[in-house]
């Protein structure tokens, strides 16, 4: 299979001050893994994103205004999210990079993409930075293929709700999103009845309790996440790839191991189109987690990889999962 791997040089430029936990080695230590993986790379350089793909979801003074900011030399955007001079560009071929990823999938078979950026973007709202993120790199690429009528599926991972994506997209039936999450835990939101507030039911969210492993998280996927994807019959899968509900991250308290990732890109290869499928990477602060999370993912896409057994959460941990059955099982056939 072939990987089509997005990144841009800004990446690394993006400087968020010294010992900040989303630094540019991250970057590195992703593309390590995507270089180990047993898959034929193509390397495409992210373009910066065209403007009237970000003004789809993001207000213009916002736009505007993180210009000018980052144009007198950055500084605090709230007490997480750092800029300097060179994160605009940044921001813009993080963005760009996604929309290029699709835009280069189209007419593929036998490929996937995965997209390697920084700033991360799915706290991002279409007003305010927050949680890292600048633009919401996955929103904007979603807000591109809708434009053109295809129906979208999102799918998080990332360790944290992914609020500033499930803001952008709930009000579109056509656009379906799916997070598993640590819950209680920031941003505070993501509840599992936020399914039932909306007449489709377009909007699944499965809240983890701390110390959850990829025991539940493989049963989620394999009896919740995929049988209301397969329902759903979305064009295209942005999946947000944050790697931070591994067991050796430092801000988060979700026990996967990186053979987890594997498994679920693996599966959801099994049932979707990997040509119409894009990775795009999220948070994630363990750089050796990040490179062997990053290389299961694709080798996982690929049917290369064989999953260990994964680790066992804490008793009671299966109630989350009842609890979400319980609501989605109204709105899908599980």
């Amino acid at each position: 299979m072939r990987l089509i791997v997005a990144s841009h040089p800004s990446s690394v430029e993006h400087d968020t001050s010294r010992n900040h936990p989303e630094r540019p080695q991250r970057v590195n230590a992703v593309l390590q893994g995507l270089q180990d993986s047993r898959l034929e790379i193509d390397k495409v350089l992210s373009p910066e994103v065209d403007r009237k793909h970000l003004e789809r979801v993001h207000d213009v003074d916002y736009i505007n205004t993180l210009e000018a900011f980052c144009s007198m030399g950055g500084g605090a955007l709230d007490m997480d999210t750092i800029v300097s001079s060179e994160s605009w560009k940044a921001a813009l071929t993080a963005a760009g990079g996604v929309v290029a990823a699709a835009e280069r999938l189209e007419g593929e078979t036998d490929a996937t993409a995965f997209v390697v950026a920084r700033p991360p973007g799915h706290h991002a709202l279409s007003d305010r930075a927050m949680g890292f993120c600048m633009f919401n790199n996955v929103a904007v690429a979603n807000g591109m293929l809708r434009s053109k009528g295809q129906r979208v599926a999102i799918v998080d991972w990332d360790v944290h709700h992914g609020n500033g994506t499930e803001a952008m997209v709930k009000n579109d039936p056509d656009v379906l999103y799916v997070s598993l999450h640590q819950s209680p835990f920031y941003p505070f939101e993501g509840l599992i009845t936020s399914m039932d507030e909306e007449p489709k039911g377009t909007t699944l969210n499965i809240p983890m309790g701390e110390g959850t492993a990829g025991d539940v998280y493989r049963e989620a996927w394999g009896s919740i996440v995929l049988p209301v994807i397969s329902q759903f019959a979305p064009d295209w899968i942005l999946v947000s790839a944050g790697y931070d509900a591994h067991r050796d991250d430092p801000l988060a308290g979700l026990r996967l191991i990186s053979d987890d990732y594997g498994w679920m890109a693996s599966e959801l290869a099994s049932a979707f189109p990997t040509e119409r499928t894009i990775f795009v990477l999220e948070g994630g602060y363990n750089l050796d987690a990040l490179r062997d999370s990053a290389r299961a993912t694709v080798e996982g896409a690929a049917g290369l990889f064989q999953a260990s057994e994964p680790l066992q959460s804490p008793e009671g941990s299966f109630r989350d999962l009842d609890r979400a059955r319980s609501v989605v099982s109204r709105h899908y056939r599980l």
